[in-house]
C-alpha cells in the first residue's frame, strides 16, 4: 500500500500527476514520460526541478524502485529526460557567404 504522500510532496506535483501514475497497474515507460512531460510543462518557469525530482524519488523510488516511473525520475535527475538539439537549419551544410557588393547584380537599383 502506497503511504500517503507528504505536504512538501503534494506541494510538488499538485495534479496529483506521479501519485496516480503509481497507482496505475500496467503503466509503461513511454506512458510515464507523458506524465512527465505534462508536469515538467506546467511547473513555473523559476522551478527547482532537480530539487523536486530528488523529493519525488526519495518519496516514490523506495515503494517502486522497478517501476517505470521512477526510472523516469531518475533520468530527469541525471539529465537524460533534457532535450537535446538534433537537427534543423542550423545544423545543414550551408554554402559561404560571398562579398554581396561585387556579385553581378551590384549595382542595379540605383545603388553603387
Amino acid at each position: 500500500m502506497m503511504t500517503k504522500p507528504s505536504a512538501e510532496t503534494a506541494s510538488l506535483d499538485p495534479k496529483g500527476l506521479f501519485r496516480e501514475a503509481y497507482r496505475i497497474e500496467g503503466l509503461d515507460a513511454s506512458q510515464c514520460r507523458s506524465i512527465f512531460l505534462d508536469w515538467a510543462l506546467s511547473a513555473p518557469l523559476d522551478f527547482d526541478t532537480d530539487a523536486a525530482l530528488s523529493t519525488l524519488l526519495a518519496q516514490y523510488g523506495p515503494q517502486f524502485p522497478d517501476h517505470p516511473m521512477t526510472q523516469v525520475l531518475r533520468d530527469g535527475l541525471s539529465g537524460d529526460a533534457r532535450p537535446k538539439r538534433r537537427g534543423g537549419w542550423r545544423s545543414r551544410a550551408r554554402a559561404p557567404l560571398t562579398d554581396l557588393g561585387s556579385g553581378p547584380n551590384s549595382g542595379q537599383n540605383g545603388e553603387s
